[in-house]
């Protein structure tokens, strides 16, 4: 009965309280939204009810782990999620024109979301191991770790899960001890080929240019983010359905269930990517800024566990979580105002969906686990 009672007092000390409030306020406003965008009687508000619970279950077992633990499964984490992106390669099941899933026999799943935990665990686990002796040669090696799983995911093709597992591991090797003047010219490089996309829209956005490093639909996103209007009934009508959306929501919103934009089909994705565009409708700038707000706790407090983690480990770990947050809710948010292209990544806790979910719920366990752990001292 006693040991009994100490890991029920364990399991309940396992939370870290103020990312648990910052979570439980985003879930509930993910059911109401989801419950506005679908009805109470639709099948996806049930399923994400369920979502939401399993994606609970798996954070405190997460939790429960503590992080030496973590750092010994980071190795073989990453092996599976690469095989399982092999596996994709050569038996994957293709859906709307894209190989990403893999039938398991009890159920699909998606082993680029695996990517995004075990990229970054791998890489904190690689950089503890060479504390005080980083040199040249790890951080070429940290690269290729990084390279070999986001190859495969470009390949499938799934462009924005590929960003978010390459910002997660590139968060690690910066705070690793990436020397910031190295990436100066990258970023020249990135805003001079920017410049030179927009300036010469009207060339390359031709038909008959092919743009080599990208599929198809992948440039015609980006011509679509530079002039929506060259093909709003096709190409252009998400970004255009879901900024008139956002616009028409004005300052306070059109009231909950109100949206006509979402209501009336306007808005194909409602669910899922475009979920924020629902919720700026319904609530408006208030609203938007208000969840903006909430993302910004979410990712500070992420920030503040990584600073006090007691292992190198753990600061990498969780400044990595917190970053893949960041990553996920400004690439969302910034395609759905039409500032970036459409590249399919759901925003944290508010899109419809399990394997995203749960790979959240995983994160945030992480995070729960780093800030509880307390190294025991000899």
């Amino acid at each position: 009965m006693k040991r009994l009672l100490q890991w029920v007092i364990r399991a309940f000390m396992a939370f870290d309280w103020p990312l648990l409030l910052i979570l439980m306020l985003m879930a509930m406003l993910g059911m109401t939204i989801m419950h506005s965008a679908v009805g109470g009687t639709d099948w996806r508000f049930a399923e994400q009810s369920r979502n939401f619970l399993l994606a609970f279950i798996v954070m405190w077992m997460v939790a429960l782990i503590p992080p030496p633990q973590l750092m010994r499964l980071s190795p073989y984490v990453y092996v599976v999620g690469v095989l399982l992106l092999v596996a994709v390669e050569f038996f994957g099941e293709t859906s709307k024109g894209a190989t990403r899933w893999l039938n398991m026999g009890f159920g699909r799943i998606q082993p680029s979301e695996i990517s995004k935990i075990a990229v970054p665990m791998l890489l904190a686990w690689y950089f503890h191991r060479h504390q005080g002796k980083i040199g040249l040669l790890d951080f070429l090696v940290a690269a290729v770790l990084l390279l070999v799983p986001f190859v495969f995911i470009v390949r499938q093709p799934d462009l924005g899960t590929a960003l978010l597992v390459f910002m997660a591991g590139f968060c690690v090797i910066y705070f690793g001890g990436l020397s910031f003047k190295l990436l100066v010219p990258v970023a020249v490089v990135a805003v001079m080929a920017v410049g030179a996309v927009t300036y010469y829209e009207n060339q390359i956005c031709q038909p008959d240019v092919d743009w080599v490093v990208l599929h198809d639909y992948q440039k015609h996103r980006v011509c679509t983010l530079l002039n929506p209007s060259s093909d709003p009934l096709g190409k252009g009508f998400h970004t255009i359905q879901s900024m008139i959306a956002i616009g028409s929501g004005g300052v306070y919103g059109k009231g909950y269930m109100q949206g006509t934009q979402s209501h009336l089909d306007f808005i194909p994705e409602r669910t899922t990517d475009f979920v924020f565009a629902v919720f700026a409708e319904e609530f408006g700038l208030y609203g938007g800024v208000s969840l903006l707000i909430l993302y910004t706790l979410l990712i500070v407090r992420g920030l503040v566990i990584a600073v006090r983690a007691h292992t190198q480990f753990g600061r990498l770990l969780a400044g990595a979580m917190a970053m893949m947050f960041f990553v996920y809710v400004f690439v969302n948010i910034g395609m759905v105002t039409g500032i970036l292209p459409v590249v399919g990544v759901p925003l944290p806790f508010m899109s419809y969906g399990g394997t995203a979910l749960i790979t959240q719920g995983v994160a945030c366990g992480m995070l729960m686990s780093i800030s509880r752990y307390r190294p025991v001292r000899r």
